[in-house]
């Protein structure tokens, strides 16, 4: 390991406590960073750069201290929106990918008899290109794609790159995130996405989303000050998740059934005559049908569906009803609605509809739709403009309620032959997104695949060319734009000199690529000055983040009590849309149950992050993956009754098994497991032996789980699907 790394035993070392720290959100302050890393005799050289975090997708603003080409310390950053002056576990830890021996150094090219072996650059340029015109020549522009989680500078070079070759097929990972979520609120509202005033609220309800596992320091923060204001806090999950410090209430649900509590709660506001009636009459349509249906769903009935008690659904209701307009169902992300199951949407469209009875939107302590700026518009002389791609996405028209390209449907345009040519930009797509040996069938059936990556990956070991990029201390970026209540811009600036001197920032990727591939004309232009020209155009230059790292637009503030301008067709909250018909669903959300329903002798798996894992991307930080090492972190949540039921206790071995995967893990006997299903963290499972610290540590849930799309709004349904559990040697 380089000298330059914080080392495992220090990192475990410094951070005191650290089991309450992996159960409350993984927050380890500066000290603990001080502490792990000696910084004696540095002061003469210290160096401070502003930069951004690469652990997961929230990008939070931090200060590197360097000297003499080491890191030193992170500091997250106070004006950045999401860190707040904290970094999380992941964010400390993540750092050392920079050094990791299992980066990624060379280009590599697989040959005949299936072996990576290095090339150069330009053999790696020239043959792509050469293949990626006999395609295009063959099968046309639109049988090329990219699939990328973007980061500043891959949201702008990777669209760039795909559009001036003509092909409009760029996906995210959304579909393994927040698809129908975000197409079930735009059924509804026009808009894709909302942010709960957690910290000025009275009420929060989280429907299977956990800050404390989750995303961004400054979520967290707010949750603990809304906890010690007195505001109701409450949980509804089948798993009592690592929020619970923060807690009022936990209900436990049958996993799935979120929609019909949410119905429930919507029964019971509006039969009590205690919701928004003002605020529905003017702003609403579709009222009377919407009611003629949800008027059926008593939380009797629900009770019956969810597992939760008709007495707790009324007061849930009434509390809501007590906390309004300062109250709202939080919008969630994966879990329940944001792409698990085949009624997630229809669930997103029924929480939208709820927190409208609630008269909350834009209102302190609600639910409230924040600013994010756009950039102006830039020299055409210098940035010239890409051509219009007419075509739409491959997939986009069998998924209409969608609101972006969906990454599974260009899995399985693959699959198909449909689509020849991939590439993948910072996205382990066949580990992390759905069935990895049905994905990595999709990939093998591909002319030509292309990773750019920090590491082998699943999704690389099925690529013909991997091209090496440098860790995210090692490169500039552009600046990113970012929305909340104080819009703002932030920096990843360069903290380290690259280590690998054959790997390369994104940037210079792409534009060589584009240069390879005959399109170096829209890419004539360095990253320093794309990045001056979008700070320009917004009246802001390159130097002056730099000292800052983040710059807040204060001029552009949120204001509570704005009227939300809703961009539906009839600008109205549509609590009926007949656009949805098209895919077998009712105009007003009507109850629709999961597609798999597990037999007695089986249980649902549900998974979710963990403070110290971002999924399948952090997992080979020595580390982090020290610390699931050391409390067990991988283990197999079961309720006290399903571990006397087949017979084990805390601790022993259970084989997990059903139609498409086996496999053994520990068990975590805890009542904070409803006696519904089992979960399993989704960080663990790695297949890729070159990934030396996360290899064949756990199991993967997606290994468990059928490839599924859900109709209309293209969720991943990861939740669809059942296991049976038997002790081992027993």
């Amino acid at each position: 390991m380089s000298e330059n790394a914080l080392t495992r035993r220090s990192f475990l070392a410094g951070t005191a406590g650290v089991a309450s720290l992996a159960a409350v959100g993984g927050f380890a302050g500066f000290s603990a960073w001080e502490n792990a890393q000696a910084v004696e005799g540095a002061e003469k050289d210290l160096r401070l750069v502003h930069s951004l975090c690469n652990g997961c997708s929230s990008k939070c603003g931090f200060t590197a201290y360097t000297s003499k080409g080491k890191l030193l310390k992170q500091i997250g950053d106070l004006a950045h929106n999401d860190a707040q002056g904290k970094l999380c576990a992941r964010g400390y830890g993540f750092a050392n990918i920079a050094f990791s021996k299992d980066r990624l150094t060379d280009p590599l090219k697989r040959n005949d008899k299936g072996q990576f072996e290095k090339i150069s650059w330009d053999q790696a340029y020239a043959e792509i290109s050469e293949k990626l015109k006999e395609i295009i020549d063959g099968s046309g522009v639109e049988s090329v794609a990219l699939v990328h989680d973007p980061r500043p500078s891959g949201s702008y070079y990777g669209p760039r790159f795909m559009n001036a070759l003509g092909s409009a097929n760029i996906y995210t990972h959304g579909a393994a995130c927040y698809a129908s979520r975000k197409g079930g609120f735009k059924q509804v509202l026009g808009y894709g996405d909302w942010t709960s005033d957690v910290e000025n609220s009275k009420m929060t309800m989280f429907i299977g989303r956990s800050y404390a596992d989750g995303i961004k320091p400054s979520q967290l923060m707010s949750l603990q000050r809304a906890h010690e204001n007195g505001s109701k806090i409450v949980l509804v999950d089948p798993r009592c998740n690592n929020t619970r410090p923060f807690a009022t209430e936990w209900v436990p649900i049958k996993p799935g059934t979120d929609m019909a509590l949410v119905l429930a709660m919507s029964c019971e506001l509006v039969r009590t005559g205690n919701y928004d009636k003002e605020y529905v009459e003017a702003n609403v349509e579709g009222f009377d049908q919407w009611w003629d249906y949800t008027r059926t769903c008593t939380p009797e009935w629900a009770e019956e569906i969810t597992g939760v008690p008709a007495d707790t659904i009324c007061r849930l209701a009434a509390d809501f009803a007590e906390a309004a307009p300062a109250a709202s169902i939080e919008a969630s992300w994966r879990a329940a609605f944001g792409c698990m199951y085949t009624n997630s949407g229809e669930t997103a469209r029924t929480v939208a509809i709820f927190n409208t009875l609630l008269g909350c939107w834009n209102q302190k302590g609600g639910a409230i739709f924040t600013p994010k700026p756009k950039w102006g518009d830039l020299d055409k002389s210098k940035f010239k403009s890409v051509p219009k791609v007419e075509a739409k996405p491959y997939g986009n028209s069998e998924l209409k309620l969608g609101t972006e390209s969906n990454c599974l449907m260009a899995a399985e345009g693959a699959r198909k032959g449909d689509l020849k040519a991939m590439f993948f930009y910072n996205s382990n797509m066949v580990a992390g997104y759905q069935n990895p040996k049905y994905l990595g069938e999709c990939l093998d059936n591909l002319d030509l695949c292309v990773v750019i990556d920090v590491q082998m990956s699943e999704t690389a070991q099925h690529a013909h060319y991997i091209l090496p990029e440098c860790s995210y201390l090692e490169r500039a970026e552009a600046p990113q734009l970012n929305g909340g209540m104080i819009p703002s811009i932030s920096l990843r600036d360069q903290v380290l000199d690259v280590i690998h001197p054959n790997t390369r920032s994104c940037d210079k990727i792409y534009t060589e690529l584009a240069e390879a591939c005959g399109v170096g004309e829209y890419f004539q232009f360095t990253l320093e000055e794309l990045s001056e020209a979008q700070l320009k155009s917004i009246g802001r230059s390159l130097d002056e983040l730099r000292r800052v790292g983040t710059i807040n637009l204060h001029d552009r503030a949120f204001k509570y009590g704005t009227k939300p301008k809703f961009s539906t067709d009839s600008g109205k909250i549509k609590f009926c849309n007949d656009a949805v018909l098209e895919y077998g669903y009712s105009a007003a959300p009507h109850w629709a149950e999961p597609s798999v329903a597990p037999n007695t002798d089986e249980y649902r798996l549900i998974a979710g992050k963990q403070s110290v894992q971002s999924h399948n991307q952090t997992v080979n930080v020595g580390t982090l993956m020290d610390i699931s090492k050391e409390y067990g972190l991988e283990r197999l949540w079961v309720n006290p009754a399903v571990a006397e039921k087949i017979g084990v206790k805390d601790g022993d071995t259970v084989e997990m098994s059903n139609a498409l995967h086996t496999g053994k893990i520990k068990v975590k006997v805890t009542e904070r497991m409803s006696p519904w299903a089992v979960y399993m963290p989704s960080h663990y499972g790695c297949s890729v032996k070159e990934q030396t610290n996360a290899y064949n540590f756990g199991l993967r849930a997606m290994d468990f789980t059928e490839f599924r799309i859900e109709p209309g709004y293209g969720g991943s349904c990861n939740h669809e699907n059942s296991v049976k559990l038997k002790k081992v040697n027993a």
